[in-house]
């Protein structure tokens, strides 16, 4: 059984800052393909950023990699995702999801372990 909780998420305008942190327990962080996932009211869930086991490599959503960076800290067993410029588009509930697997994977659906996710509201 892997747990894992998100935190960081909160309130601020357009144009600010925010650094999500998911942590991760049951199960030895570098065994884990790591990523970030996004929902919005009345829309699906979206493929955000992820991360090899590693951490070496990393995987983003055409829309947000400029402005969004993963990383991780095995030795914490946590991944993080730092956003900036951020703007009312990325308000959405964001969800860290791992899997076993070596690869990365988009769709929601092939991701075994799943957090309950932090609120990011941007205002305008």
């Amino acid at each position: 059984q892997v747990r894992l909780v998100e935190s960081g998420g909160g309130l601020v305008q357009t144009g600010g800052s925010l650094r999500l942190s998911c942590a991760a327990a049951g199960r030895a962080a570098e065994s884990l393909f790591m990523a970030w996932f996004r929902q919005a009211p009345g829309k699906e869930r979206e493929f955000v950023a992820a991360t090899s086991r590693s951490g070496d490599l990393t995987y983003y959503e055409d829309s947000v990699k400029p402005r969004f960076s993963i990383s991780r800290d095995n030795t914490k067993n946590s991944v993080y995702l730092q956003m900036s410029n951020l703007e009312p588009e990325d308000t959405a509930v964001y969800y860290c999801a791992a899997d076993p697997s070596s690869f990365v994977n988009r769709s929601p659906t092939l991701y075994e372990y799943w957090g309950q996710g932090t609120q990011v509201t941007v205002s305008s």
